[in-house]
């Protein structure tokens, strides 16, 4: 058994992360969040030590890491903003835990390199949470695609989810502090499915509450992505969603669809599993698509093309 401490535990997705901890028979013992509407905790143990400070959390794990080699702190979960990840990776490293990061692992691919170097100070690791790699349907997809004798697809993929009012007012509709959207899902998918990807000449630009949109060209793929973040308004543009009402994730390559709006309940503790296995998601299979974001949102922007996307004149 190992013990977790989870940083950022009062957020939308930590509630995936304690049952990962809970599910993979491990056991939480302090946890860290400047909101104190953490109940939740209740419902995986009452045993935690849970701070409102960072800096009384770092020290509460450092008083751990010098104590008896059972009482101190194996991993830490990271699951705070995610301008916060980085520094929150660090802090799990310094008192020596290996962290487990949810996605994106950081905002800017430089801080990969600092991150990456402290791993090789401290002997621990840095892993991150890319849960679609562990869906059933698309790890069948990546087989069948690695089998492939074509060196190029046709891909669409749509990635809809909902959120309500409260994401515009939260950090994450802040793009300073979030530089989130489905990028940091779908392109990590892609490359999973053995689809290389690659910055093309320019990209289509939706409106900031909407993640980057546009054309990727891809040395094996020719991709015509398209990820709102926003509820969908009217009937869905393609496919029926077997999860959330208004969410839609789907993949078609070649023509061909696959759905995947189901099956999200336990991926977070497939990842846990792997990850305490020893065969996890590090910083190496973080960077190339965190590259890849960061240099979307360096691209030429042109005006969003209704035309050629018209989910775009369906989420305004």
């Amino acid at each position: 058994m190992k013990n977790f401490a989870v940083a950022g535990v009062g957020g939308f997705i930590a509630p995936r992360h304690l049952k990962a901890i809970r599910d993979t028979g491990n056991r939480l013992v302090a946890a860290v969040d400047p909101k104190d509407s953490v109940g939740v905790l209740d419902q995986y143990t009452f045993d935690v030590r849970f701070f409102t400070e960072i800096e009384r959390f770092d020290r509460y794990l450092e008083r751990l890491r010098r104590g008896p080699e059972e009482g101190r702190v194996h991993y830490l979960s990271v699951c705070s903003p995610n301008y916060l990840h980085d520094a929150h990776c660090r802090l799990g490293l310094r008192v020596k835990a290996d962290v487990i990061c949810e996605k994106p692992l950081v905002i800017n691919p430089w801080n990969l390199d600092a991150l990456g170097e402290l791993e090789q100070e401290t002997g621990q690791r840095i892993w991150t949470v890319l849960q679609l790699r562990a869906h059933d349907k698309l790890l069948a997809l990546r087989e069948q695609l690695a089998s492939s004798p074509s060196t190029k697809h046709d891909v669409v993929l749509t990635y809809v989810t909902a959120r309500g009012n409260w994401y515009d007012v939260s950090w994450k509709g802040q793009l300073e502090k979030s530089r989130r959207g489905a990028d940091e899902h779908r392109h990590p998918l892609l490359r999973h499915a053995h689809l290389d990807v690659r910055l093309g000449d320019g990209r289509t630009c939706a409106p900031e509450r909407r993640a980057s949109d546009g054309r990727v060209h891809r040395a094996r793929t020719c991709a015509r992505p398209l990820v709102p973040l926003r509820r969908r308004e009217g009937p869905p543009v393609s496919g029926t969603a077997t999860g959330e009402e208004d969410d839609l994730r789907s993949i078609t390559v070649d023509g061909t669809e696959i759905e995947f709006s189901d099956g999200f309940t336990d991926l977070h503790t497939r990842v846990y599993e792997w990850t305490l296995a020893g065969r996890g998601f590090g910083i190496a299979d973080a960077r190339p698509s965190i590259q890849l974001v960061y240099d979307l949102r360096r691209a030429p922007v042109t005006a969003a093309t209704t035309e050629a996307h018209p989910l775009l004149a369906k989420n305004p």
